[in-house]
This record gives C-alpha cells, structure tokens and sequence, in this order.
C-alpha cells in the first residue's frame, strides 16, 4: 500500500483572503495529521494572486507550528531562485525548530513568468547550475568539517532530507545518479510519468541518504459522496487550468454545473491532457483510481493535490481519500 500525503496549493479564492488560505492550509495539515497522511508540502509561486505560497519556507513554518508529527515540507522550492546557502540556512532554521519533520523539493523551474524572474534578480540561465546547486546545498545542511570556513548556521548537522521534483527525464535521471527520492509532477504533467520512473529507478545509485529508489507520484484527486458532486467539485481546477491558457491567472472559482460552457474546445484539449491522471469520484471510484494507479506506477507514495474550492469540502474529500487509500488509523 502506497503511503498518501498532500501538496496544498494554498489557493486564494473569491471569498478567502490570502491571510485565510494561509490558515486553512494549516487546517488541512492539522486534519491530515489525524487521518494519517504522511506528509504536507507547500510550492513556491510567484507574482500569482491566487497561490499564497510564495515565502515558502515561512508558509511550512506556519504549518508545522501548527502540528506535532506531520512532516511538512516544499514540493518544491525552485533553487534556481535562490543561492544555496540561504536556502540552506532557512531550512536547516526549520529543522532545529521542527526536528525530524522537515523535507526539502527541490524543483529546476522559475515557478513563475519571465518578468517575475528579473524582479527576483535571476536569470534563466541559473537553471543550468541546478545540479551543482543541490549538491551544495546538501553539503551545506552537512555535519561542517573541522577546517570549514564557511558554514550554514544553524543547518549545519541537519541533514534535511532532499527530493528532486521533476516533470521530465532530466529530474529523475539526476535524483538517481544523486541517489535521492524522487518526485514526479504527473498533476499537471502526466505524459512523461511512466518513462520519468523508469529512467529514475535504472539510472539510481544508493547514497548516504536512501539506500534503494523511492518514487512520488503526483496526482489529482477530488472526492465526494458521488461521482456527479465530484465531477462538478473538479470543475473549479479544470477553470483554473483554462485560466492559465488565457493568461489569466486569477483567484479560484466556485464549482459550476456544466463546465462545457465555460471552455473551448482546444482549451478543453489542452486541460484534460495537463490533467489526464485525475481521479474524480465517490470513495469506490477513488479507491479503484488509486490501485490503477500504484500497480501501474509502482509508486511508493502519492502525493495529492485536491483543488475543492470550498474549504469543508475539500477537507471532506481529503478525509474520504483517505478512507479510500487504507490509511486512516
């Protein structure tokens, strides 16, 4: 049985400020910790007025003050954003304060726009360092050696454990030549999943941090009492993803009723291939979805993306996942 955890998108909707998504995002995490998810990650956005988890690591702060023993971490943190030694030390600050409960994903991408990018002072071509970065900041949360000029204070000897996040070939044939765990996002780009897992399992090599290959598969699932109220929860992603296409990026939207009216067809085209792995449906179906999916992937963990637009709801479909994937205590 595959263990279940959660990335919240910490989505800003039109009756939610951010300050609320914020709190409901630690709502989440206090409700998972009982149902048994393993884990909660937040991602860094920027310059998108509907995600409120640009200051990543200070979101997983909020959250893991508000839990005892979920882990909570970032799915991902874009390094290229960052020079490795503060990200270094900023988790290295969540590790002394949350012991044993912090994870590190580390993403390749911006995250954001172009023009977001120069406002963050990097450069498209810092992407190309990523390899190298993750190496220095895994050298950096390191126990120091005795002749270490410079250290990570106070990371230094926590040894955060690292994921690579990927969407592609690249993320998981470094995650196996580096041998960390890897994380596919197959919530939004599903195409390469099965080809990505392939790579990363033939291409691993045991390290000091994981001694066999360790797979997360993200994946869309939004569950209700039936699979009409699902399909017509879900309708609030597939108006997010249309939004996207538009260049709109706005707050989350209210479920609609028929989501044909809202989509063209190519814009239809386009949504359902980005978001071809979803599992929408009641408890059954729910369950069904998630053994297709770990017999077919041989995941040893999913990772859940549940974009309901009410906060009830969606906290009613995270614990009927889980009820659906075992693991409710």
């Amino acid at each position: 049985m595959a263990a279940l955890s959660i990335l919240d998108l910490v989505r800003v909707t039109q009756d939610t400020d951010a300050r609320g998504a914020l709190y409901n995002a630690r709502d989440v995490a206090v409700h998972a910790e009982a149902w048994g998810y393993r884990r909660i990650w937040v991602a860094e956005h920027h310059n998108m007025a509907g995600i409120a988890s640009a200051a990543t690591s200070v979101v997983i702060g909020h959250i893991a003050a508000g839990t005892k023993t979920i882990r909570v971490g970032a799915g991902g943190i874009m390094l290229p954003n960052h020079a490795p030694y503060v990200i270094a030390e900023q988790f290295g600050t969540l590790a002394r304060l949350f012991p044993d409960r912090i994870d590190l994903g580390l993403g390749r991408a911006p995250g954001t726009d172009q023009l977001t990018l120069r406002a963050l002072r990097r450069t498209p071509e810092a992407a190309e360092n990523f390899p190298q970065d993750v190496l220095e900041v895994q050298a950096f949360l390191a126990e120091a050696g005795p002749n270490q000029r410079i250290q990570a204070v106070p990371a230094a000897g926590t040894d955060v454990p690292l994921w690579i996040l990927g969407s592609s070939n690249f993320g998981a044939m470094l995650a196996g030549e580096l041998g960390l765990p890897y994380a596919f996002a197959s919530h939004f780009a599903p195409e390469l999943l099965i080809q990505a897992l392939q790579i990363y399992r033939a291409r691993f090599k045991p390290s000091e941090q994981l001694d066999r290959p360790y797979t997360m598969v993200g994946v869309n699932i939004i569950a209700a009492e039936t699979d009409d109220e699902a399909r017509r929860l879900a309708t609030t992603q597939q108006m997010s993803f249309t939004n996207i296409f538009r260049g709109a990026r706005g707050l989350s939207q209210p479920p609609i009723d028929d989501i044909e009216t809202y989509w063209s067809p190519s814009e239809k085209a386009q949504a359902m291939r980005m978001l071809a792995r979803s599992i929408i449906g009641s408890p059954e179906t729910v369950r069904a979805g998630i053994d297709a999916l770990v017999a077919e992937t041989g995941a040893d963990e999913l990772m859940i993306v549940s974009d309901v637009y009410d906060h009830q709801k969606r906290l009613r479909s995270f614990e009927l996942i889980a009820q659906a994937g075992g693991i409710m205590p």
